[in-house]
């Protein structure tokens, strides 16, 4: 598989093997009150309890995995509100690769510290007012470092996928599959899953109601760029879609969808009070979606959910859901 090449599930497969054995295997979540709610059966990928508290690992890992040993000595650089940040440096660590990780300013103060923590070299900026991306690519030509984005990249891509190719097969069969959309590497790699596992499957993206570029761009045949939305799911704040992510969506999506800020606080405070779970505004797009009826589902359906991460400060968590 070369850069520019779209990833296949044959790739999704060697991502699996890959991170087998380094990232967990994360459970499926149900509830009968959710079920209820919803009128169909829901199965809930709990993502937020992978490795760094989100799926970014999956995808981190496997691209860092396939570094040689020129990439290793030299590092990697990634850029990221805070997930995939993190997963680059947990990946990093575990790989012996130095990593620098360009965050905004306004990150969450938990992943700027787990990122640290992990020992990354961590170099902020502006989100508002800067580019993340020519601030990497700047940081790479001075070092000889890798970047590593956080969506657009095929051994990302795939790595995401192992998270819904679990899902189907501990779970079984799928009518419906929710998945939350930022740049669209879950989304495509849970597309390459779902066409080989469960082909018959209606796959779904949510983004945030104030960040609508994917929706916009599948209706208009084109990558559109926006400013950076202003929204709660600060893992979702991206502009655009990606060269890659683009085509696997347009050609394998049902639809794009969107939810407001309240529906993704209401979203949380269902997963806290019925399963007990915390999980971040971001990581409950897709089921803030179904919840609102923007997902349509037919009675006693399957549907697959996948919680995507659960980094949040818990005052502002609690804020969020006192609200």
């Amino acid at each position: 598989m070369t850069p520019a090449a779209l990833p296949t599930y044959a790739d999704v497969q060697a991502a699996a093997a890959a991170i087998s054995g380094t990232a967990h295997r994360t459970p499926v979540l149900t509830s009968t009150r959710l079920d209820d709610r919803v009128g169909a059966r829901v199965l809930l990928k709990a993502e937020h309890l992978q490795r760094v508290g989100a799926f970014k690992f999956r995808g981190a890992y496997t691209a860092l995995s396939a570094f040689d040993d020129g990439q290793r000595a030299a590092g990697v650089v990634a850029y990221s509100s805070g997930n995939h940040a993190q997963a680059v440096a947990l990946a990093a660590r575990e790989l012996g690769i130095p990593a620098t990780i360009v965050m905004p300013l306004d990150a969450p103060t938990l992943k700027v510290a787990a990122t640290q923590g992990y020992g990354a070299r961590v170099i902020r900026y502006d989100r508002y007012t800067q580019d993340r991306e020519q601030i990497g690519r700047e940081i790479a030509a001075e070092s000889g470092a890798t970047v590593i984005p956080p969506y657009d990249h095929p051994h990302v891509i795939a790595g995401q996928g192992t998270a819904v190719k679990e899902l189907i097969e501990d779970a079984g069969a799928l009518d419906v599959l929710v998945v939350p959309l930022g740049g669209g590497g879950l989304l495509s790699g849970s597309i390459l899953a779902a066409r080989a596992l469960c082909p018959q499957a209606r796959v779904y993206g949510v983004e945030p109601a104030a960040g609508d570029d994917a929706r916009r761009s599948l209706e208009q045949g084109r990558i559109v760029h926006i400013d950076t939305p202003v929204t709660i799911a600060d893992g979702a704040q991206t502009q655009h879609l990606g060269e890659l992510t683009f085509p696997i969506l347009r050609e394998g999506v049902e639809a794009v969808v969107t939810a407001t800020d309240e529906e993704l606080v209401e979203a949380m405070r269902v997963v806290a009070s019925t399963l007990k779970q915390v999980v971040e505004p971001t990581g409950v797009l897709g089921l803030a979606a179904l919840l609102s009826g923007a997902v349509p589902v037919r009675a006693g359906e399957r549907v697959g959910v996948v919680l995507t991460g659960g980094n949040v400060d818990l005052e502002r968590f609690t804020q969020l859901v006192a609200q």
